[in-house]
């Protein structure tokens, strides 16, 4: 059984809950809840996105961000079977995020109605029924639909165009990794607030941002970087672990196990390099285990800040993680703490002295 150093019920809270893009309530609850005992100051903006500030002795400012949607869908039509309005209802998908739909077939998932959550299963027909053809098509989401069990007339009544959908899926701990749905980004979000819970005095103002919108375009982060207008941005957030069967050494990105991951790339952001350097040497003197990122796809809240801020120095932490964008992301414990330690060791440290002027 693996150490956990952290607090895991809050963790799973976290991971459980639902909170699509533009639709993150529930999850901001929690933070703003959270944050209560922790931050000097909490507020929110016309996008949803929280800002728990910590008072520091100097006007220099840090923002430490982590998004709180999750991919997922939203309802586009409500249809009957064979497209005619008799017998039972079904629903048609759009997705909020990137999804490969080969991983949707088979999966149960929820509907937030206005006037409550309804289960439903995502249809796959018996592979003995299906023709050649049928077999090797690729799917897509638009051929997806939600079998949500009641008949058409009542699914109408209950349900509407525009009602979110999320995956349902429990966290679980299988061996030394943790798995579940929505370790992006609510792994880091945990992360962010554990850290917010541990730092006290610090020496800069830290701005910690649960971000909306980061799945479809970081357009949270954009809009704090201009209403924050922090000195310095670090994001949070997954990264991709190919360290599985199939995968050359090469390719695998980062490692489970191996550590907090320093960012250097990804397909929207170069993060400065004093900056990533300095969370090496943070790493290295508080004997933090630590590697680095070169994702080569992929944007992340880190690039928010960096275009609507202007010029000023970001970084990223991530935490690596295997089976990205599915209902069982999984995820190192002991990365998890070591992301948590860095982030906390970096912020203490941070008085606004460093040069990060290239």
């Amino acid at each position: 059984m693996a150490t956990i150093s952290f607090d895991l019920e809050l963790l799973t809270e976290l991971t459980e809950t639902s909170g699509v893009p533009g639709y993150e309530d529930r999850v901001r609850d929690l933070v703003i809840r959270e944050f209560e005992d922790t931050v000097d100051r909490v507020r929110t903006d016309a996008m949803g996105n929280v800002v728990g500030t910590i008072e520091g002795e100097s006007d220099y400012s840090i923002a430490v961000a982590a998004h709180m949607d999750e991919i997922g869908f939203m309802v586009r039509h409500v249809t009957g079977r064979n497209k005619d309005e008799d017998g039972f209802g079904f629903l048609e998908l759009e997705a909020l995020g990137g999804w490969d739909a080969r991983v949707l077939k088979a999966q149960r998932v929820t509907i937030h109605a206005e006037d409550g959550d309804l289960p439903g299963v995502i249809g796959s027909p018996p592979p003995h029924t299906l023709d050649d053809e049928d077999r090797t098509k690729t799917p897509e989401v638009e051929d997806v639909f939600v079998d949500v069990g009641l008949p058409y007339e009542e699914l109408a009544d209950r349900v509407s165009v525009g009602d979110p959908v999320t995956m349902d899926q429990t966290t679980e701990l299988v061996g030394e990794t943790v798995t579940g749905k929505a370790l992006d980004d609510r792994v880091c979000l945990f992360a962010m607030l554990e850290a917010a819970r541990r730092i006290e005095d610090p020496a800069a103002t830290i701005h910690f941002c649960a971000t909306v919108q980061e799945e479809v375009g970081l357009r949270g982060a954009r809009a704090l970087g201009v209403d924050v207008d922090p000195d310095l941005a670090i994001a949070l957030d997954v990264t991709v672990a190919n360290d599985v069967p199939g995968f050359d050494a090469g390719e695998h990105v980062t490692k489970l196990g191996e550590g907090a991951a320093i960012k250097l790339k990804d397909g929207s952001v170069i993060t400065n390099p004093k900056v990533h350097r300095r969370l090496a040497a943070v790493a290295e003197e508080h004997e933090i285990d630590h590697q680095h990122e070169i994702l080569p796809a992929g944007g992340t809240d880190t690039a928010g800040f960096q275009f609507s801020g202007g010029a000023k120095p970001v970084g990223a932490i991530s935490i690596p993680t295997r089976y990205l964008h599915t209902v069982t992301e999984t995820a190192h414990v002991d990365d998890v703490a070591a992301t948590i330690e860095l982030l906390q060791a970096f912020l203490e440290t941070e008085d606004g002295t460093h040069e990060y002027t290239l």
